[in-house]
């Protein structure tokens, strides 16, 4: 699903990736650790071409991003904080990016919150929102259009123990289904639980952990 040649990513002289090789294949979890800084979140902006890497390649499907598309086709994405209008609704806010698009109608964006544990019928401003509750109206986001490829930045932030156990069910759910899952965690017992292989950052250099 993902192809990552001879990647390397130079920004203001500071070297940000160093070299990155590596394949995701598809219809599995990939789990990605390492500290703050270590380079995960570049990594996966650069995947879904938010940036573009100084030298190298990325394949997605078969298509380079870049070149031959600006953005992969058909994924779903969490990096960072989600960003909301904060005076509309959850729903409104999902209505408003799947009219973008206009891959999807009203009844998929309901069960996409509904999938994450949201009310698709509350009336209350993202604005009020609790931190889980952003947190899980990012995940509906990145799954209401239904993608083949899922780019997962901490996913599980804020969520309580419960929405964690639920998310996790539904990840592994979204995997028997065949999608293809990059997930980055600071949380070992997530990537245990989820991942079929894990690899780690370090100063821009990506190694294998284990499951390749």
């Amino acid at each position: 699903m993902i192809k990552i040649d001879k990647l390397s990513l130079t920004i203001q002289k500071n070297d940000i990736l160093k070299n990155i090789n590596i394949e995701f294949a598809k219809g599995k979890i990939h789990g990605l650790i390492g500290r703050n800084g270590s380079g995960k979140t570049m990594l996966m902006k650069c995947i879904c071409g938010f940036v573009r890497p100084t030298i190298g390649e990325i394949i997605v499907n078969e298509k380079r991003v870049g070149k031959d598309c600006d953005f992969p086709e058909n994924i779903g994405i969490i990096i960072e904080t989600p960003g909301f209008i904060p005076y509309y609704s959850g729903f409104k806010n999902l209505k408003l990016l799947a009219d973008l698009n206009k891959k999807i109608g009203v009844s998929e964006i309901k069960k996409a919150m509904v999938k994450v544990g949201l009310d698709p019928d509350l009336k209350l401003h993202v604005k009020k929102y609790s931190l889980g509750m952003r947190q899980r109206l990012g995940l509906a986001q990145a799954i209401m259009e239904d993608p083949d490829l899922l780019i997962l930045d901490e996913p599980m932030n804020g969520l309580d123990k419960d929405g964690v156990a639920d998310m996790r069910k539904y990840l592994l759910d979204l995997k028997e289904q065949g999608k293809t899952i990059l997930i980055a965690s600071h949380s070992a017992e997530d990537i245990d639980v989820l991942c079929d292989t894990v690899c780690e950052m370090d100063k821009g250099v990506l190694s294998k952990v284990r499951g390749w």
